[in-house]
């Protein structure tokens, strides 16, 4: 092995033997490194592409949401499929920036005891959600996931509204109207015959509008997060967005 040249030691012994030095010279590159990363995404004109059929959630996707995050759905399940061939042959289209851009924080996930789920919506029932939250191996025998039959209990919409005008100082469109009806809009998605219904997909186009299996006379945990996993995916038409894709 060669012996390294003794201008080369030299050249090192300042940052070797002092270690405010080298704790500088460390920070110095980073920053230089940071930048380097960081400053082009300023002269970007969107560092997120728009996708058409994107929404904010409506107040009973988002009260799900909450309850996924509060049970740390997250720790065994992530929403985010990458651009591999075993992902997309057994998930669906790879993940989008923009189908998370009004998750607050996102649910991309670092690990998976169970499926992604980022494509979940309408691939099961309703009632297949519900029997798989109450007792998950009467539907899938090898699953290891606890059981969330507690989740059948009154849903608490009292700060639905706070949870809209919180996610909107983080950048979620949100309007005045939609705050305003947060509360009606979040009966009325479980309600299909009731008056609230025309409303609520007029401010959320494309909201589904159903029972989730539930009795729409009492909201429930479950609902919500039913309505919060069978949105997922759904969105984005992706015929759409390959042919508008290959038009640019």
């Amino acid at each position: 092995m060669a012996t390294p040249q003794p201008g080369l030691w030299k050249r090192h012994e300042i940052f070797e033997k002092n270690s405010i030095v080298l704790l500088i010279g460390a920070l110095l590159v980073v920053a230089i490194g940071g930048l380097v990363e960081i400053a082009p995404l300023f002269y970007l004109k969107g560092t997120v592409e728009k996708v058409e059929g994107v929404r904010p959630y409506t107040p009973l996707e988002l009260a799900g949401r909450n309850i996924y995050i509060r049970e740390g759905c997250y720790l065994c399940h992530s929403q985010m499929v990458r651009p591999m061939r075993d992902e997309i042959e057994r998930y669906g289209h790879f993940s989008l920036a923009a189908e998370s851009m009004y998750d607050h924080p996102f649910q991309w996930g670092s690990k998976r005891t169970g499926p992604d789920l980022a494509r979940v919506g309408g691939k099961y029932s309703d009632q297949w959600h519900r029997e798989h939250l109450i007792d998950p191996r009467a539907v899938v025998p090898a699953s290891i996931m606890p059981a969330y039959a507690f989740l059948d209990r009154p849903l608490d919409a009292d700060a639905i509204a706070d949870d809209l005008r919180a996610n909107r100082t983080l950048g979620v469109p949100y309007t005045d109207e939609m705050i305003a009806s947060a509360k009606r809009d979040l009966k009325a998605q479980r309600d299909p015959e009731g008056p609230g219904s025309a409303d609520l997909q007029r401010r959320y186009p494309g909201a589904t509008v159903r029972d989730f299996g539930g009795d729409k006379t009492r909201a429930t945990e479950i609902d919500a997060l039913v309505a919060y996993l069978q949105v997922l995916g759904t969105m984005v038409d992706f015929k759409i967005y390959e042919n508008q894709k290959n038009l640019r």
